[in-house]
Formats: structure tokens, sequence, C-alpha cells
């Protein structure tokens, strides 16, 4: 099920790999890494712009990922990350 993100999470920014170059970051992002693009308001600079890469904009919040709240959503992404490596 799907669900709107929660405000000033950024879970989603931090927890998992990113292999895609973006500009900030030409060798992606490994897992656990604030995304350089990810901004103190918790949402994302490349939003809405060609060079978001598609594995961001394809990411659905959903309640099986982001939990209760922004923590939450950090462990479950990162549970989910390592069980994909």
């Amino acid at each position: 099920m799907t669900m709107e993100c929660r405000p000033g999470c950024g879970a989603c920014c931090i927890a998992p790999s990113i292999t895609t170059p973006m500009p900030k970051m030409p060798q992606g992002k490994p897992a656990g890494m604030r995304c350089a693009h990810l901004m103190d308001n918790q949402l994302c600079e490349l939003f809405g712009q060609p060079e978001r890469p598609k594995v961001c904009s394809d990411f659905q919040a959903a309640d099986y990922v982001c939990g209760t709240d922004s923590q939450q959503a950090l462990e479950l992404i990162t549970v989910l990350e390592t069980s994909t490596l």
C-alpha cells in the first residue's frame, strides 16, 4: 500500500545505496550515507529534475518500508538494503 512521504523523514535518501551517478555524487552513494542532494529540510534538491536517479523517482512510500516514523523507516530500509546484497 502506498502512502504520502512523511515530511522531514529523508530515510530513503540515507539508508539505501544508489549506484546511479548524480551531479554531486558521480560515483553514486553507499548505503547509510546521507545523499548530498538531501537538503536540510529533508527534501531532495533533484526532485523533478532529469538528473534525479530513476531509482529515486521510482521509490514509492509504503507502510512496510516507512513504518510509523523516520527512525523506523531508516531501520526498515536498511534491512531491505542488506537483504538484497
